[in-house]
This record gives structure tokens, C-alpha cells and sequence, in this order.
């Protein structure tokens, strides 16, 4: 099972070394991260997915709770945040494909955001699931890079993590 944990640490440098080293000495690996500021600049959120059971990732905020930089450690529970990633996707394009291509993109509102002779980079943000999908419809027209940036979550309602 994965876990999608928010963690407010000090925006000090060093500080992503030292959690990733965490895991690593621990020997968990991370499914994804992603690192940004928050509205104080002297914080930063870290939204780590780690996969493991209950047991193995209340170990895990243990350990990053005893980190100086950590401020605060939050599991994030599926249903209770809000969860997005963002993909940009290059992929073949030749004219015959191009308008099919093109229709994809706008089932799954993503954008082309640059137009080659024989490529499109797509633009596309969602959750895990939305994302997977239109990579799996795009592969066969070839798939020629994808970067992606790794979740951003946010708890919903009235509720924080800070």
C-alpha cells in the first residue's frame, strides 16, 4: 500500500539530503517526491510516497520526527487530500497520427504546449491513475520522453498541515 506523507521541514540547505538519507539508511525506498516552498519562506513542504504497510510507515514518520529540520510529519489519507501530478510527455507524431493525438489530449485536458516537425510535448496533470492512462494510450504511437514531477498533496477542507 503506498502512503503520501506531507512533511514541513526548515528551508535550510542540506535538508533534502538528510531526509532521503533517512530512507535510505532504513532501506525504504521513495516512490515519489516532490520539494517547494510554502506560503512562509522559511518553510518547505516535501510530499514523499512511500510504499509499506501501517507498521513500516509509522516507522518511518518516527524517524523523521527525531530530524531537526523536520517541523511537522503528516500520512496522508486517500479520500481526505487532494492529490495532482504533472507529466509532460514527448511523443511521435507524424502527420497521419497527429489529429488522434491531438483528440486524446483533449479527452484527457491536457495541452500541447510544443509542436515539432515530428513530435508534440503534451502537458498533462491529474492523479497517478490519469496519468498512467494517457501514457499507456500515447505508447503506441511512441513515446520519446516523459519527465514527471511526483505527487503534490494538500489535505481538503478547513483542515492544514501546518
Amino acid at each position: 500500500m503506498k502512503h503520501t506523507l506531507s512533511v514541513l521541514v526548515k528551508n535550510r540547505p542540506g535538508v533534502l539530503a538528510r531526509v532521503s538519507g533517512l530512507f535510505s539508511r532504513r532501506g525504504y525506498n521513495i516512490d515519489s517526491l516532490s520539494v517547494g516552498l510554502t506560503q512562509n519562506p522559511d518553510v518547505s513542504r516535501m510530499t514523499i510516497v512511500v510504499a509499506g504497510d501501517d507498521h513500516v510507515v509509522e516507522q518511518v514518520v518516527k524517524q523523521l520526527n527525531k530530524l531537526i529540520d523536520v517541523i511537522k510529519v503528516l500520512d496522508l489519507r486517500e479520500g481526505e487530500s487532494v492529490n495532482r501530478e504533472l507529466a509532460l510527455i514527448k511523443v511521435e507524431a507524424e502527420p497521419k497520427t497527429r489529429s488522434e493525438i491531438m483528440q486524446i489530449a483533449t479527452i484527457f485536458r491536457a495541452r500541447i504546449v510544443d509542436v515539432g516537425a515530428r513530435t508534440l510535448v503534451i502537458e498533462v496533470t491529474g492523479d497517478d491513475s490519469k496519468i498512467d492512462a494517457m501514457e499507456q494510450l500515447l505508447r503506441r504511437f511512441g513515446i520519446k520522453e516523459m519527465v514527471r514531477t511526483g505527487r503534490a498533496s494538500m489535505l481538503r477542507g478547513t483542515k492544514g498541515t501546518e
